[in-house]
């Protein structure tokens, strides 16, 4: 038995102990002399099969799924209920069965049930209660001891409740809050676990400086979830930290206890989408906790987040295949994998090897396999076409084949919002992969224990290598100029985190619909995912704001150049083409389509010709697949759109 089973062994006895001392508290001081002798009499009889169905009750009102340091209201509301199923237990076995059938006369009584209700509750919450201020004493007295870093916490009381949790029970440190700032005027003059709100956030600079008169000088600023929402106008906040020469970070989750809390230094980044999309993570907890997982491209952006994420929730095997040995040890030495209780692996392969994969995923055995090893740069695709091929076409069968043989439950590739009439050599492959996981899931249908092959679609995601906003971030610290593309080009976006989540979330869902019945139609479950992203994003509006937020002014400190649109990339993206059928999947914050493609037979045969093509260099071959297969190819414009003189996307922008 491992630690954290042998503390939860101990609590259930602890909680068992406490009924039995329940009951016999009850009787004496409820019973003297001979009515107490007579119940004692028959005590032995009637307490331990009451104790055991008690610890049945404790069970599934879920009293141990929660630590005793984190005590909270939820956690006394379960002990109310398992105390209450008690009592009323206790009342009708009383006054139906034995009162009637045995003793004439009842053994409790509805004084004394009511008084045991009162001291079951008392001994099952009171030893948690006090154990949480015995760690929230000696919390604070570790932080008045420690060197500590005089903080303002900024945000809306039930963030800032939760932050000030997680700093007394000692899981985010080195933390000293002074103050509280809140965007909302109404939480003036209040105080959150004894520490005061002494402002909004456009009284920053006063308080900061009220606080250097008094010879304590704010030394960071910490911004929970509430305070970057755009009501609460963080551009403004992020500009006074910025003058100030404040550190800003912000709370990177927010949990019960705040466990899974870290603090991250705010970029521009965190300021530039809409909200979040919140997920289930109990959905995802239940569907990943104890599989096996195999993530192909595991080092990469996506790949590495997905990796956190799978271990997060629980997996209890991860192996990262990966073709660049740099990026296999980096994820391997993240420290979030490295402190799990996953057991996780990486071997070094490249997906354009059939046999290579093969093998590993044979030797593996994984339940769940995300497929994220790609090719995805639109102008280096188009100059290098047959690597595109070989990767994200002939490299996703492999993956896909072995899968299957291996006996996943499910695959899921991770795809573009390029893939849909695509104009460029990444969309068209990135469409025939997915084409090939369409087929192939529709030949397994009903199939009992088949593998399910999924789509998710990405729109543009925010800190992913060669993503914009990177890319303008380096260009603004250089001073200019920040080069954008086509003054019209809009594009979605979406954070690493949410691209995991919809992975997962998608992989989930999947997994629901695998056991499905045969139907006679092969595209009546769905296939391909894509997050609700939003409206697109205009990349010129995009570099003004960036330029805003490093504190500069767009065409006077930084010019932003125009510098036309590169082969391949269109204006506009879309996320499901005309022709997919949308359907509804009960998930918030993700949308769906069935599949259409062609049948699996006709797939190996476009393989047959591609595998030719490049093996002959011929990209015209290539090109006639792609559009034999991908109507929507043929419409690709053959030249791209020219860009506008810089000065008339200026006045195009105001």
């Amino acid at each position: 038995m491992n630690r954290q089973g042998f503390k939860k062994a101990l609590i259930v006895v602890h909680d068992l102990v406490m009924t039995g001392v329940a009951v016999l508290a009850t009787f004496f001081v409820r019973f003297d002399g001979t009515f107490l002798a007579e119940r004692l009499v028959h005590l032995p009889l009637f307490l331990p099969p009451f104790i055991a169905f008690a610890g049945v009750i404790y069970w599934f009102s879920q009293l141990y799924r929660s630590k005793w340091r984190f005590a909270s209201l939820p956690d006394l509301f379960n002990i109310f209920r398992a105390s209450t199923i008690l009592a009323v237990t206790l009342l009708v076995v009383d006054y139906i069965l034995i009162s009637p059938q045995f003793l004439g006369t009842f053994f409790f009584g509805k004084i004394t049930i009511a008084l045991y209700w009162l001291i079951q509750m008392f001994l099952l919450g009171g030893p948690r209660l006090a154990f949480r201020y015995l760690k929230y004493a000696r919390s604070r007295h570790t932080l008045q001891r420690d060197a500590s870093t005089p903080t303002l916490l900024l945000g809306r009381g039930s963030d800032i409740d939760v932050i000030l949790r997680a700093i007394e029970a000692g899981t985010v440190k080195k933390i000293q809050p002074r103050g509280i700032l809140s965007w909302r005027s109404d939480d003036l003059g209040q105080s959150m676990r004894g520490i005061p709100v002494l402002g909004t956030f456009v009284d920053l600079e006063q308080v900061v400086q009220d606080f250097q008169e008094r010879g304590v000088p704010i030394r960071r600023l910490v911004a929970t979830p509430g305070a970057l929402l755009p009501e609460a106008n963080p551009d403004m906040l992020l500009a006074h930290a910025r003058r100030l020469g404040l550190p800003l970070v912000r709370v990177t989750s927010l949990g019960e206890g705040m466990r899974n809390a870290e603090l991250a230094p705010l970029e521009i980044e965190d300021l530039l989408l809409r909200p979040t999309v919140q997920i289930d993570r109990q959905r995802l907890e239940n569907f990943i906790r104890g599989k096996r997982v195999l993530v192909t491209g595991g080092g990469g952006s996506i790949g590495s987040e997905i990796c956190t994420r799978v271990v997060a929730f629980g997996a209890s095997d991860l192996m990262i295949l990966e073709s660049s040995e740099p990026s296999l040890h980096h994820i391997l030495e993240n420290p979030t994998l490295l402190s799990s209780d996953t057991n996780v692996d990486g071997v070094i392969a490249d997906v354009r090897d059939r046999e290579r994969v093969r093998d590993v995923m044979c030797e593996f055995r994984p339940d769940v396999v995300f497929h994220a090893a790609a090719l995805k740069h639109v102008p280096y695709l188009e100059k290098h076409w047959m690597e595109g091929v070989k990767t994200n076409v002939f490299g996703s069968v492999n993956v896909a084949d072995a899968a299957v043989e291996a006996g996943a439950d499910s695959i899921v590739m991770i795809s573009t919002d390029k893939a849909i009439d695509p104009v460029s050599m990444l969309g068209a492959t990135k469409r025939f992969a997915e084409m090939y996981g369409q087929a192939l899931d529709a030949e397994f249908m009903g199939r009992n224990g088949a593998t399910r092959t999924i789509a998710v679609r990405f729109g543009n995601v925010l800190g992913s290598v060669g993503s914009v906003v990177p890319k303008f971030k380096a260009q603004i610290a250089r001073g200019g100029p920040v080069t954008v593309t086509h003054p019209d080009m809009v594009r979605y976006f979406m954070t690493t985190r949410e691209a995991a989540d919809l992975v997962l979330t998608s992989a989930s869902h999947a997994e629901e619909t695998r056991a499905q019945t045969e139907r006679s139609n092969g595209d009546e479950r769905a296939s391909v995912y894509v997050l609700k992203m939003g409206q697109p994003v205009r990349i010129y509006e995009l570099a003004e704001r960036m330029i805003r937020l490093a504190g500069y002014e767009p065409g006077e400190d930084i010019e932003i150049a125009v510098t036309g649109t590169r082969p391949g990339e269109r204006l506009h993206e879309i996320l499901f083409a005309r022709e997919e059928p949308r359907t509804e999947i009960g998930i918030d914050g993700v949308m769906a389509a069935k599949p259409v493609f062609a049948d699996r037979a006709r797939v190996e045969a476009w393989l047959k010709i591609l595998e030719r093509a490049v093996t002959d260099g011929d990209r015209a071959l290539v090109e006639r697949v792609f559009e034999e297969a991908i109507p929507e190819f043929k419409r690709r414009a053959t030249a791209p759109a020219p860009a506008a003189p810089v000065q008339q996307a200026r006045r195009a922008s105001s």
